[in-house]
């Protein structure tokens, strides 16, 4: 009698369907908006309380879209999500423009005002690619969520191990949170490895920004003080 074959090694992919919680990328969005309202009225475009307003009129569309969790693919919610993201990115990278601008044609004295300023920027890129990270990752939050993801984007260190986690094991929030933070930190991937060309561009325009913001806003606000 003929023997089955054997089941490849390794954890089998995708993992089963399990529904995310949205409350996390909820409180960051708001956090990111809040952090915009706090910068200087010269560094926003327009009024400085125009794009907050808009952006919050966004978080309450997708709350009343995905209460609570994530339980399958919502192609609008997930549309009018990475329309917010970027819309948020767009308005932080414009603010460290008009730093940058100030900074460097412009006899500026208050350095305790740009040390602040760069720190509530970086702190907004941080948040902000966080739930790039998670958008993109493997389709998306819903495919994730309903069991159907697309290829990864990351290889996170429980990929690679199956000792380490269980095999049903997939990326939350956290995780992506963490992968923020350590590339706006280190400027470059630490634990967590892209796979794709649209992750590792996302990753360089962090990078990008968070270096500009620490390199040149910073040193030289500490040198003003």
């Amino acid at each position: 009698m003929a023997q089955a074959p054997p089941s490849p090694p390794g954890r089998p992919y995708p993992p089963p369907a399990a529904p995310e919680p949205v409350w996390p990328v909820q409180a960051t969005l708001l956090a990111a908006i809040v952090l915009q309202l706090t910068l200087p009225k010269r560094l926003t475009a327009g009024p400085s309380w125009l794009i907050p307003a808009l952006e919050a009129a966004l978080l309450v569309a997708l709350y009343l879209a995905t209460p609570r969790k994530l339980e399958f693919e919502h192609a609008r919610r997930r549309r009018a999500a990475i329309s917010l993201i970027a819309f948020v990115s767009t308005a932080n990278i414009f603010s460290l423009v008009e730093l940058t601008h100030l900074l460097l044609h412009h006899n500026v004295e208050n350095g305790r005002e740009l040390i602040i300023s760069g720190m509530l920027i970086w702190l907004t890129n941080f948040l902000i690619f966080s739930l790039w990270y998670w958008e993109m990752d493997r389709g998306g939050p819903g495919r994730r969520a309903a069991g159907n993801d697309a290829p990864p984007d990351f290889l996170f260190p429980q990929m690679s191990d199956d000792r380490i986690e269980p095999l049903a094991w997939r990326p939350r929030f956290i995780d992506y949170l963490y992968v923020s933070l350590t590339n706006a930190t280190a400027f470059s991937p630490t634990d967590t490895m892209p796979l794709t060309p649209m992750a590792k561009s996302i990753m360089g325009v962090q990078s990008i920004v968070s270096l500009v913001t620490i390199g040149l806003v910073v040193s030289r606000a500490v040198n003003i003080l």
